[in-house]
């Protein structure tokens, strides 16, 4: 047994290829407040550390016995507005942004307490969620961060949307979207998800929508919450928002942060290049059903 004034050396936080070898939470509890988008009525949300293999969990504070929902693909109960969770009965919804912000931030234990139904929709994006974490500090824990290697590819396509994962020594997403409107058009972006990429290329891109479903939104009585505040909306060939785009390919940015959000819901990080074409929460799920069934093509892996 060394003295107790000996220095034991630590394991190295990331590898060669920036990824994470330990697992991480929050060094501090932080919090943030702001609107449901769909019910428009005010949220708060705190954000705990935790320990060691509790993953993401979500408790919903204004209920009887504060119900716990865990962050997983198998909890998702529907993707049709916004991805929504269940568990027990209970139900989280829109929980997309945060979600890719832990996964973008490598926080893999948390717990999150929110007082209604629906995580708060901030700017559209998942940017001030990435800041909140990144004040309240990232703590690196003792235990190994496993990670589902793909070995060989996997795909699974409806129509012309498509999802696929490649063998990759990195985590890499690469997207394509394409509308048939002359301010979007084909947009194809590829980046290595590591050291600072999310909240520099990804978390500041916001959710977006044609003004003409917005106003049928309204009609059905969602999406209350809904405004320039938080959705980039388009109108005809106009851009209302009086400061237009953050990035100039924000639309399909924004698909990725989607796509993030979605995989974080495998419950381990990837290691692997996910290949996505006009596709969104409904196939991305689906995909993650089919992924979990083919053990053949992946192993669980700890980065060395």
């Amino acid at each position: 047994m060394p003295p107790t004034h000996a220095r034991q050396s630590s394991p190295p936080a990331t590898n060669g290829n920036g990824l994470h070898t330990c697992q991480r939470t929050l060094k501090q509890t932080a919090s943030c407040t702001g609107i449901g988008v769909h019910s428009g009525n005010p949220v708060h949300l705190t954000i705990h550390p935790a320990h060691i293999n509790h993953g993401i969990k979500f408790m919903r504070t204004d209920l009887p016995g504060k119900p716990v929902i865990s962050a997983h693909f198998r909890n998702v109960i529907d993707t049709s507005l916004a991805t929504v969770i269940g568990q027990d009965g209970y139900i989280l919804s829109t929980i997309e942004h945060l979600m890719a912000s832990f996964y973008g931030m490598g926080i893999d234990n948390a717990l999150v307490e929110v007082d209604t139904h629906e995580i708060p929709i901030m700017d559209g994006s998942a940017h001030l969620f990435a800041e909140t974490i990144r004040n309240s500090g990232i703590k690196t824990q003792g235990g190994k961060r496993y990670y589902f290697k793909v070995n060989k590819p996997i795909s699974l396509s409806n129509g012309d949307s498509s999802v696929t994962v490649y063998p990759s020594d990195s985590f890499r997403i690469t997207s394509h979207i394409s509308f048939n409107h002359p301010l979007i058009n084909e947009q194809s972006l590829s980046l290595v998800i590591s050291n600072g990429t999310f909240e520099k290329e990804i978390s500041r891109a916001r959710t977006f929508g044609f003004f003409s479903d917005y106003q049928q939104l309204k009609q059905l009585g969602l999406s209350r919450g809904c405004s320039l505040d938080n959705v980039v909306v388009i109108d005809g060939e106009s851009i209302l928002n009086k400061d237009g785009l953050r990035y100039t390919d924000e639309f399909v940015r924004h698909k990725i942060l989607d796509c993030l959000g979605d995989f974080s819901l495998l419950g381990m990080p990837l290691l692997g290049h996910i290949k996505t074409s006009k596709s969104g929460h409904a196939l991305n799920h689906a995909f993650l059903k089919k992924f979990l069934l083919e053990k053949q093509s992946w192993e669980t892996h700890v980065i060395p």
